[in-house]
């Protein structure tokens, strides 16, 4: 029986189809493959979820600046060029937040178009909220959730394990105008400084969570999703103030589905109320063709 003050998990999930946008373009798939187009640039990289045939010719892939080969199952590979390689780095934008972009072994570019749906519930969340609202981003990685939230007037504490995220986040803000805006930036373990936080008492109106399957933290820490992700949430759920407006999870994982991550909120957040969002993200094709899911989601509003 669901406790009365535990948030309402929503009956049926959403599949939040991100179209074109200003800067990211997804023209075709097929084959194990998808072509896209990062502001000036054009990749190819696989999609064993493509099982259809493309729509475009060969002609049209073959224009691509790089595709991306991958080694065995995992995410790393190599970048091949057709006429050159392309910058080292190159802004990009979503509505008026800028950003750079870069090839990288891991197959992405630092930008996840799909999140698009995300940055503008974020953005209207904030919106109906107070200026100077706290949120706390945790995986933050290169940092445009943090960089849409601080646009909308929140402090932003912006927190990845990886020294090398944290430096491109910081490049970001400074492509996008925000330095002087109020963004901590962190490096460490995600679950130590939430207990950290939590120890000494802090609150924040929001939270953004974006864990990897696995990882490690700059001390070496273990991060494993399945394990650590319950503890983590509990941590989460401390951290929100009385105010709190949202609480917003997403992960890349083929073995969780948005209604799990639900549960795991609703379970976290009893004596809260409100709802809870939860479903799929996905990319869809230029020409409305077919869309690829690409991550689930889960996002709590307060009532």
């Amino acid at each position: 029986m669901r406790p009365a003050t535990q948030p309402i998990i929503a009956a049926a999930p959403l599949v939040l189809r991100a179209p074109a946008w200003n800067d990211y373009t997804l023209h075709d798939t097929g084959g194990g493959r998808k072509l896209e187009s990062y502001g000036p640039v054009q990749v190819i990289r696989p999609e064993p979820q493509c099982l259809w045939a493309p729509a475009l010719d060969e002609v049209s892939w073959g224009m691509a600046d790089a595709v991306f080969e991958g080694i065995g199952e995992d995410d790393q590979g190599s970048w091949r060029f057709h006429g050159g390689p392309p910058p080292e780095a190159w802004p990009m934008s979503w509505r008026d937040i800028r950003f750079q972009a870069r090839l990288t072994a891991f197959r992405h570019l630092g930008v996840f178009p799909e999140q698009a749906a995300n940055w503008a519930w974020l953005a209207d969340s904030l919106a109906q909220g107070r200026r100077g609202a706290r949120i706390l981003n945790l995986f933050g990685y290169t940092g445009v959730a943090s960089l849409v939230a601080a646009a909308g007037g929140a402090a932003v504490t912006h927190l990845d394990a990886s020294k090398k995220a944290v430096g491109w986040a910081r490049a970001n803000a400074q492509t996008a105008g925000l330095t002087q805006a109020p963004i901590r930036w962190i490096c460490e373990d995600a679950r130590a400084y939430v207990r950290r936080e939590v120890r000494r008492g802090e609150l924040y109106q929001g939270l953004i969570l974006d864990p990897p399957k696995y990882g490690r933290g700059p001390s070496g820490e273990v991060w494993r999703l399945y394990e650590d992700l319950p503890d983590l949430m509990d941590g989460c759920a401390a951290l929100l103030a009385p105010d709190a407006r949202f609480l917003l999870l997403n992960a890349y994982s083929e073995r969780l589905t948005g209604l799990a991550l639900a549960g795991l909120m609703a379970q976290s957040l009893v004596g809260r109320g409100g709802h809870i969002e939860w479903g799929e993200l996905a990319l869809t094709e230029a020409s409305g063709r077919y869309g690829v899911g690409v991550s689930f989601f889960a996002r709590w509003q307060a009532a």
